[in-house]
């Protein structure tokens, strides 16, 4: 019984935490890196941090929303199917019900003239580029990513902004990375063979 107990409480933690995630972040998935992990691997230690950023790589990797997708791989992680149905409603749910009001209760023109939502929306908008920034450090971090590597993220994101058609194509990049990493990989070991 007490086990049980428990577990609904684990259940109730995993949906409250991404409900709370869903709820204050702005800026879309890269702004709820961040607070996702400071919950699920600082707080409740769920997960351990490279398991996370496992998790975090195959989220990116997958068609669909980042914030969506990194909250149904962790909810799964922890408790397999019905976790990562909880977190993910938990996820949805607060922006389904934030913009059900909006649809309501006001008009694209109310939104566009309001002084006071507009100044909302320009103070936000420095938070949620910090909010974005911070995932990216952790990230290079945890790819142990030093200043003989850095020049590899750096080239890529400089291909894909300049936009001329495939060669701007973050697949391509996707590609080429798993393939250079398979490549990396299979040198090492035949280095550690031959010694």
């Amino acid at each position: 019984m007490t086990q049980e107990i428990s577990k609904g409480r684990q259940y109730w933690q995993l949906f409250s935490s991404f409900f709370k995630i869903g709820a204050f972040t702005f800026g879309g998935g890269w702004a709820m890196i961040s607070i996702i992990e400071r919950e699920i691997v600082d707080k409740y230690h769920w997960i351990e941090r490279d398991d996370f950023l496992d998790l975090l790589a195959v989220a990116q990797s997958l068609p669909g929303i980042l914030a969506v997708n990194i909250a149904t791989a962790v909810g799964d992680k922890i408790h397999g199917l019905r976790g990562s149905a909880l977190a993910t409603l938990g996820s949805i749910l607060p922006s389904f019900l934030i913009i059900l009001v909006i649809a309501i209760f006001l008009t694209p023109d109310t939104i566009k003239h309001n002084h006071v939502i507009s100044s909302i929306f320009m103070g936000i908008r420095p938070a949620v580029v910090a909010l974005i920034v911070a995932p990216v450090i952790t990230s290079a971090k945890a790819a142990k990513i030093t200043l003989r590597t850095i020049w590899i993220p750096l080239i890529v994101a400089f291909m894909i902004s300049i936009n001329i058609g495939f060669v701007s194509n973050p697949i391509l990049y996707i590609v080429l990375g798993a393939l250079g990493g398979y490549l990396y990989w299979r040198w090492a070991n035949k280095r550690i063979i031959n010694q």
